[in-house]
């Protein structure tokens, strides 16, 4: 298992050179359970004067007394040990004996603070305003909660709107970077795991590169015990007061139920709080409304966290069987459905490769998106409004001859004039990118764009 810490260049270089500003700072770091938020700010203070703390949802007043701990291991005053201060009074001791040198304090999950009082935004406001916004403090506020963190801590109601003087949210690693927690596999299996873990550096560690990616899914996520068994129903749980709902809503939408009002029908729960439960599932990032490009309606819901995606499609159905330690029975069964599973990720991981630009087009894409309409559909359409140019992609998770990669090509001619962004005056290009393509030098010789897994991870795309 990999443990060292990988990339997060331009978060630390962020942090870093707000720590390099004159002045107090109030920095803002959140982002989506198990992405690296701690990792990342324990990195920052490494080799610097600071404290770190892990808030609790123990109590308000023993969450104080681990701070009040916390600041006399940091200054080697016993007055923060003895003093029984209340929260404004014991920043305002803590304000006074920084007085103008850089000291970094980081509150960890600072939401469940809020959740014992959502006045401590007050308190913290009252405090930074009168005291600590008058010293060399570096005070990070970080938080798994994205919706909590948004609006209790970076909204316009909050109490401490204005005050912050930078923010981020983490999110998962670029497909690049799983390289690096996975040495041993080719980029086919890097694909591969990307598609079962995507991003996220505490799944990609539960994974080995000494093991085939089928030992992996037998033993880290359908062995029960393991980590990844349970993962999603943990979080869901964390996350959500209402876990159960989450769960069927997630669940429907996994079967294929992907409209607002397929769901209502299949969950039995009106529009009106099923709107509510999804988008909440957009803002902790679980899920994710797709529309065609240009549109408006007619959109779809998927599961945008490609292991909450992986574990809805095969581990949840089969958990009867999995309990009993049917593993192997399992894995047959799902086996047979992988390939079209790897083939759906495959499209998700090309538009992300685009969009990040990993993967080249003639023309910047300002716009990356899908298109269907009726039976017509295009994995990937990049358009440049700039220069009014539109490319049209097709993936296929397999291999392809040249003459399929120029059928496919031949396909998505006629397919373009079915999408109406800028019909009369933009200019088209037409790619295919699949696992292996058969001549696509030739391809690129008559300025077509095609790409295979020999080029995914390298950045000389042509």
């Amino acid at each position: 298992m990999v443990q060292h810490f990988i990339d997060r260049e331009r978060e630390l270089s962020f942090l870093e050179r707000k720590y390099r500003e004159s002045g107090a700072q109030l920095i803002i770091v959140y982002g989506r359970r198990r992405v690296g938020k701690t990792e990342l700010v324990k990195k920052f203070l490494s080799g610097k004067r600071g404290v770190y703390m892990l808030c609790t949802r123990d109590s308000v007043g023993e969450n104080i007394k681990e701070l009040r701990r916390k600041l006399y291991e940091l200054t080697g005053k016993r007055y923060f040990l003895m003093v029984e201060a209340s929260l404004y009074e014991l920043l305002k001791l803590l304000a006074e004996e920084v007085r103008e040198k850089r000291v970094v304090v980081a509150l960890d999950e600072f939401p469940y603070l809020l959740e014992l009082d959502s006045g401590l935004t007050s308190v913290l406001q009252k405090a930074w305003d009168e005291a600590l916004s008058k010293t060399g403090i570096y005070l990070i506020l970080c938080g798994s909660s994205i919706g909590m963190m948004e609006t209790e801590v970076l909204g316009y109601k909050s109490p401490l709107y204005g005050r912050r003087t930078g923010s981020w949210k983490l999110t998962p690693l670029e497909f690049k970077h799983i390289r690096h927690f996975l040495p041993e596999y080719s980029t086919e299996e890097l694909v591969k795991a990307w598609c079962i873990l995507g991003g996220v550096p505490y799944y990609l560690k539960q994974f080995t590169s000494s093991k085939s990616i089928e030992e992996n899914i037998r033993e880290k996520i359908l062995t029960k015990g393991e980590v990844l068994y349970s993962e999603p129903q943990i979080l869901l749980r964390e996350e959500f007061r209402e876990p159960r709902v989450y769960t069927l809503v997630l669940k429907y939408i996994s079967l294929g139920y992907t409209t607002l009002g397929a769901l209502s029908s299949a969950t039995g729960i009106n529009r009106a709080n099923l709107s509510k439960y999804l988008s909440t599932l957009e803002e902790t990032e679980i899920i994710e409304h797709i529309l065609p490009l240009g549109r408006r309606k007619r959109g779809q819901y998927i599961i945008k966290d490609p292991f909450f995606n992986f574990w809805f499609k095969f581990v949840y159905p089969n958990q009867s069987d999995l309990e009993l330690g049917l593993v192997d029975e399992v894995y047959q069964r799902i086996s047979q459905q992988l390939d079209s599973y790897y083939g759906a990720m495959f499209e998700r991981l090309v538009s992300q490769l685009v969009k990040t630009r990993e993967l080249k087009l003639p023309h910047p894409p300002a716009t990356v998106a899908k298109w269907w309409h009726k039976d017509t559909e295009v994995d990937v359409v990049a358009v440049d409004p700039q220069t009014a140019q539109m490319t049209l992609i097709e993936v296929k998770w397999s291999k392809l001859t040249r003459r399929q990669a120029q059928r496919i090509i031949l396909g998505l001619k006629e397919k373009a004039g079915s999408i109406p962004w800028r019909r009369e005056e933009r200019r088209e290009h037409y790619g295919v990118i699949a696992r292996e393509v058969e001549g696509k030098e030739s391809l690129r010789a008559q300025g077509y764009i095609a790409y295979d897994l020999g080029d995914v991870l390298h950045k000389d795309n042509r």
